[in-house]
């Protein structure tokens, strides 16, 4: 069976290197920097709003990216460890990634149904914003959890 949909093999090293350091500057972002002017510069809106301030559309903004670039090179590294092919890509391990997709689809928007429910106020923005990295994060942790798995199940065969 051909996987035309999935990355090379060589993607998932590098996709590691982008999320951890998304993550990194993700944290650095909620915490300290935020105020740091290292991380401005002009960039093109197509909409906003400022907190008393007027909406823009379609126009240049100063703004401090620290945030935007920890979300691509999030996303960017998620991607890269979620879609790039196993070392041994057979079609157990196709079944054990749609599984794991379906599962973490359920899982994302179950934690987004309980934050409907039981998170108010800004809160429920941070939420938001944390929910749009968990479904591929839930994803890569069962997908290599089950591989895991089954690859022990395996040893323990072999050793039978």
């Amino acid at each position: 069976m051909k996987f035309n949909y999935l990355f090379p093999y060589k993607y998932k090293k590098p996709g590691w290197a982008l999320f951890i350091l998304g993550f990194l500057l993700g944290l650095l972002s909620i915490s300290y920097l935020r105020e740091n002017s290292l991380f401005n510069c002009k960039v093109f809106a197509f909409f906003g709003e400022e907190l008393f301030g007027g909406k823009y559309f379609f126009s240049i903004i100063t703004n401090n990216i620290l945030d935007e670039l920890a979300c691509i090179f999030l996303i960017f590294g998620a991607f890269f460890i979620a879609f790039s092919k196993e070392n041994s890509e057979d079609e157990f391990i196709s079944k054990i990634r749609l599984e794991s997709l379906v599962w973490s689809t359920y899982m994302s928007y179950g934690v987004l149904l309980l934050a409907v429910i039981f998170v108010y106020g800004i809160p429920f923005f941070w939420v938001l914003a944390f929910n749009m990295f968990t479904l591929l994060t839930f994803f890569i942790v069962r997908f290599k959890w089950a591989v895991v798995k089954f690859k022990k199940q395996i040893d323990s065969k072999e050793l039978l």
